[in-house]
């Protein structure tokens, strides 16, 4: 099934536009998160990862969700297949690992940092000691992974995976004119 060029255009439209948008959330929390690592201030840390609590997590499933799903329909609709190129396939993984990383690592984080940001006390800071530091990491990760995925839907590196064969484009392959 190959998509019109009016829908492929559509669907890598959306594509980019959940791609930045995940990007952009992960600015937000880091942010937040640096925030909450260097305040002193047990409302102000509150505020942040009470924050962090509420929208990282929901938009993050969202964002992820809607990338993979734009981003499977694109390959699954166009010439370059969903195995058979290495940058589809490694974009395809870090779609589905960064995803999957925000229920499994960040999601029991944030809710427990939410939690412990419900009473706001000079003991703050003590309780989110470990929280605080781990926080900066994902949002650096996952900028970084978005980042090179995104670098690799543009430059389109390496070659084909083992199992493609120049037969798959066949329906691409110019006809020869004789001379």
């Amino acid at each position: 099934m190959r998509l019109s060029r009016a829908t492929r255009r559509a669907v890598l439209l959306l594509h980019l536009l959940a791609s930045l948008s995940w990007i952009g959330v992960d600015l937000a929390i880091g942010v937040l998160s640096f925030t909450g690592l260097t305040t002193d201030d047990p409302r102000t840390m509150a505020i942040a990862y009470t924050a962090l609590g509420y929208f990282a997590v929901p938009l993050l499933l969202v964002l992820g969700l809607a990338t993979l799903a734009t981003g499977v329909t694109l390959a699954s609709g166009t010439r370059f297949g969903l195995a058979r190129y290495w940058w589809v396939v490694v974009k395809l993984a870090i779609g589905v690992v960064l995803t999957s990383l925000v229920v499994v690592a960040l999601r029991p984080v944030l809710h427990d940092a939410a939690q412990q940001s419900a009473v706001v006390d000079a003991s703050l800071p003590d309780r989110l000691a470990a929280v605080r530091f781990d926080l900066i990491f994902p949002p650096l990760v996952s900028t970084t992974a978005l980042v090179f995925s995104a670098w690799l839907g543009f430059y389109k590196p390496w070659s084909r995976l083992p199992w493609a064969t120049r037969s798959d484009h066949a329906d691409k392959a110019q006809p020869v004119r004789a001379r």
